[in-house]
């Protein structure tokens, strides 16, 4: 229970919450094999443990033109992932897609405003 307390002190979480944040996680990476979680700077999300974070698989998975398991295939490509990983992470975007579509949605905008905040320093330029 001291681990749990310092957990929960460092997070500012009750450690009722993280309690139920870990079993729930736990739940999460027993039914989908190959899914971790992780802290940054955008809050705790769901990653392959071999590399990049759900929602960004799912992200270049929906810019193929290709559809079905060509689309899979061409996203493992684009990112240097077997096709089993791309699959493992359409499974959890399966059971979790409001979740992953929310994450999906806040980087495109992210990216959007960036790119439009530097195009008005470059037009300064001009």
């Amino acid at each position: 229970m001291l681990r749990l307390r310092e957990h929960s002190d460092r997070r500012a979480l009750s450690k009722s919450a993280l309690a139920e944040r870990y079993i729930d996680e736990g739940m999460r990476m027993e039914d989908h094999p190959g899914i971790v979680f992780r802290d940054g700077p955008t809050g705790r999300r769901a990653a392959l443990a071999s590399g990049p974070d759900v929602w960004q698989v799912i992200s270049a998975l929906k810019d193929q033109t290709e559809e079905g398991d060509a689309a899979v295939e061409a996203a493992a490509e684009w990112l240097s992932l077997p096709s089993s990983d791309v699959r493992s992470a359409l499974s959890y975007y399966g059971a979790f897609t409001d979740e992953i579509d929310a994450r999906v949605e806040a980087s495109r905008s992210d990216a959007e405003a960036a790119e439009a905040a530097w195009r008005r320093g470059q037009a300064a330029l001009a």
